[in-house]
């Protein structure tokens, strides 16, 4: 499967994004959940260097329900859009499966988090993310790049706005500007996160 995609950052509450959104006909496909994402590299970083990507996906949904999801993307091509291989599966136990990646030669790296949102429209080939991160909040759309264009222009984005780096690479450009915040890109423990909470 080719994965395209794009990211853009948005100024107002998760809330807003959504009442947008849902006002331009699109409904909630997959409602709030917890992602917690552990990426995987060997001590060489061989994978980084070559702009692939080996991650660990867990989720816990509102109902407590729990999912892991292994998921590999090749080399991206950044054009104004986003587009990479992209293998995914699940796995019953990551444990075991988190062992398995250390006695073959790696190690975790980077790990973030996020509250994300789905929505669709009928009839339409695309999804519309509402991602709620430690450093902001952003919109994704992932599928055909005319349904990115036409969707962005009917919420009121523009194509100026588009992103194509990264979570990781985001957090980076972040840490940079803030170099006392943690090396993973988490969620505090001292309190549960609100999605009213706007992009710092």
């Amino acid at each position: 499967m080719t994965e395209t995609e794009i990211k853009l950052r948005w100024n107002g509450t998760a809330e807003e994004a959504r009442a947008l959104i849902e006002g331009r006909g699109y409904t909630v496909s997959s409602s709030r959940t917890l992602e917690s994402d552990q990426l995987f590299d060997q001590p060489s970083a061989a994978l980084q260097q070559s702009d692939r990507i080996l991650r660990l996906r867990k989720t816990i949904s509102p109902e407590g329900t729990t999912r892991a999801m292994v998921t590999y993307k090749g080399p991206a091509t950044r054009d104004g859009y986003k587009s990479r291989e992209e293998i995914e599966f699940d796995v019953s136990d990551s444990g075991t499966f988190t062992l398995v990646l250390h006695r073959l030669g790696y190690q975790p790296t980077f790990r973030y988090e996020k509250y994300r949102t789905q929505l669709r429209a009928a009839g339409e080939p695309g999804l519309v993310t509402i991602d709620e991160t430690p450093i902001g909040i952003y919109l994704e759309m992932e599928g055909p790049r005319d349904w990115i264009d036409s969707t962005a222009a009917r919420l009121g984005l523009s194509k100026a706005q588009f992103l194509t780096v990264s979570y990781a690479g985001l957090y980076r450009e972040y840490r940079g500007q803030h170099p006392d915040v943690p090396a993973d890109m988490t969620f505090p423990l001292d309190g549960p996160y609100t999605s009213g909470t706007k992009s710092p």
